[in-house]
């Protein structure tokens, strides 16, 4: 096994962590609690569910560490196919790590209010509850801006390098449109959330997200010709040109 491939299983591995618990915490969780339009029994079934909530909150936590190791094991793997690019992607990945970590807080904190208010009056803990849960939606929706934007270098990459399909590339820097979208329409249109459109915009982020997840933990990295890694990047130029024909 290559160097390469080490890598890409170790970085397939934690992209998985990312997936499950991200799937569990923001997806499972929210779906079993989520209530329409109802604050109130959205406050009751938080105590309701208190266990559950913890362990979402749990699982966030480790998803957003395995999030902060993904983006290095990724530079590890395509840091030589674009170093700029390589760069971007660690960065804006990583800036949503303390975003969401402090959203993570203020659902602690309404977790706190409902369960021990510590002498406070059920209508102030209620209230400083509601708060805080606002305060964690508006931190995640901080977040998934970049969430999204790290999907661009990172697709760009992929396409690249040719370590792995293409489309999986392609999946990716759609996805990260998915996200722009979702975040410009949350802002800029009313009523954008009840829109059909706003309930597939993320499908080709989970598309590309998995599918690279489950490539990179399974086969690995594709293995590259010596002329392909010392010249990043030439595999797509071949391909290119073997598609041209002569006049």
């Amino acid at each position: 096994m290559t160097s390469e491939s080490r890598t890409a299983r170790w970085a397939g591995l934690v992209y998985l962590v990312v997936v499950v618990t991200g799937f569990f915490s923001l997806g499972y969780v929210p779906g079993k609690i989520a209530t329409a339009g109802d604050p109130q029994a959205l406050l009751n079934n938080i105590v309701a569910h208190e266990y559950l909530v913890r362990a979402g909150i749990a699982s966030f936590i480790i998803e957003q560490a395995a999030f902060l190791l993904l983006p290095l094991l990724l530079f590890r793997l395509f840091g030589g196919m674009h170093r700029g690019a390589a760069v971007a992607m660690v960065a804006l990945a990583v800036t949503a790590v303390p975003i969401a970590l402090v959203g993570v807080a203020h659902r602690l904190d309404a977790l706190q209010l409902l369960t021990d208010a510590s002498g406070l009056p059920l209508d102030t803990a209620h209230a400083m509850a509601r708060f805080s849960l606002n305060a964690w939606s508006h931190d995640i929706f901080v977040a998934s801006l970049f969430w999204g934007l790290w999907l661009f270098p990172f697709g760009f990459l992929v396409i690249r390098s040719g370590l792995l399909p293409r489309l999986f590339g392609v999946l990716l820097i759609l996805g990260g449109m998915g996200y722009l979208v979702d975040v410009g329409g949350d802002l800029l249109l009313p009523g954008y959330a009840d829109m059909a459109f706003s309930n597939y915009v993320h499908l080709p982020a989970a598309l590309g997200e998995v599918g690279t997840c489950l490539w990179l933990l399974i086969v690995g990295a594709r293995v590259r010709s010596a002329d392909q890694r010392t010249n990043p990047g030439s595999s797509t130029i071949a391909s290119q040109h073997s598609t041209e024909r002569p006049a």
